[in-house]
């Protein structure tokens, strides 16, 4: 049976190229938003891990169920009794020259009960700012797992996904969107909030985005902006820059009004 509410949290960091000390960040705010009463936290986009160079990451990639990262999430996630979307992490791919930018989702109880390859990379280049995420990340070959939680299903994507809406409408009837993300400073000043806005308005689901947010040991800059949405396109809480929280509490009723009230997905003909 589904619960009415569930509180949520959203992590934003500003990692930088220790592991060790990205890992003792994350712990932080996870206990932080544990001792709230978040039921289920979401990390950023490369919380463990924002190196100098694109190819930094290779050294690091794991296997699947094997490695201290991944005994990092399955640990906190245990440790608080939490749902916890780990952000990504390097997993080893086919692909000797590139990795997987995963997300794994943890139970309470410290098992893994989804996993997600991020699909859509990212490039950008104009003036001196350039990005290219094919370089050293092969891209996933398979749709992200939408799981079950107390609140209902919940679907995942990865940062530039959210630059797609037909893959989160893909992923069926959902209660709440998590997108872990590192959204550069100069496309996030512009973009984010009405692309995540849209995204609940359109799925009529809350939307809970952990992001990075700030100046990096590399150099880069992130727009940060965590937030949480509700079905309706509201903000309900928004941490502009710096390490911290966001989040609050999803209402099952809320977002059942606003589905009862103006029936947009009965009325879908594609």
């Amino acid at each position: 049976m589904q619960e009415s509410t569930f509180s949520v949290a959203a992590v934003q960091m500003v990692s930088g190229v220790s592991v060790d000390e990205n890992l003792a960040a994350a712990a932080h705010w996870i206990g932080q938003a544990a001792q709230k009463g978040a039921r289920l936290v979401a990390l950023p986009e490369y919380f463990c891990f924002m190196g100098r160079r694109d190819t930094d990451k290779l050294p690091l990639a794991e296997h699947p169920g094997d490695g201290p990262i991944q005994a990092f999430l399955a640990g906190q996630a245990r440790q608080h009794g939490i749902w916890l979307v780990g952000g990504t992490l390097p997993l080893h791919s086919p692909d000797a020259q590139r990795i997987y930018n995963a997300c794994l989702v943890y139970r309470p109880d410290g098992s893994l009960c989804a996993r997600y390859d991020k699909i859509h990379l990212f490039s950008f280049a104009r003036d001196t700012e350039s990005y290219d995420e094919s370089r050293a990340i092969r891209p996933g070959d398979e749709p992200p797992q939408v799981f079950d939680s107390p609140f209902g299903r919940v679907a995942l994507g990865i940062c530039y996904d959210l630059r797609f809406p037909e893959f989160f409408r893909a992923q069926g009837d959902v209660r709440l969107m998590v997108l872990p993300a590192a959204f550069t400073h100069t496309t996030g000043s512009v973009h984010w909030e009405v692309l995540l806005r849209a995204r609940a308005i359109e799925n009529q689901c809350y939307v809970l985005a952990s992001a990075q947010g700030g100046l990096h040991e590399n150099g880069r800059r992130t727009w940060g902006h965590s937030m949480l949405i509700d079905p309706w396109g509201d903000i309900l809480d928004v941490l502009p820059e710096g390490p911290g929280l966001a989040g609050g509490v999803l209402a099952a009723a809320r977002l059942d009004a606003v589905r009862q009230s103006l029936p947009a997905l009965h009325h879908r003909v594609l």
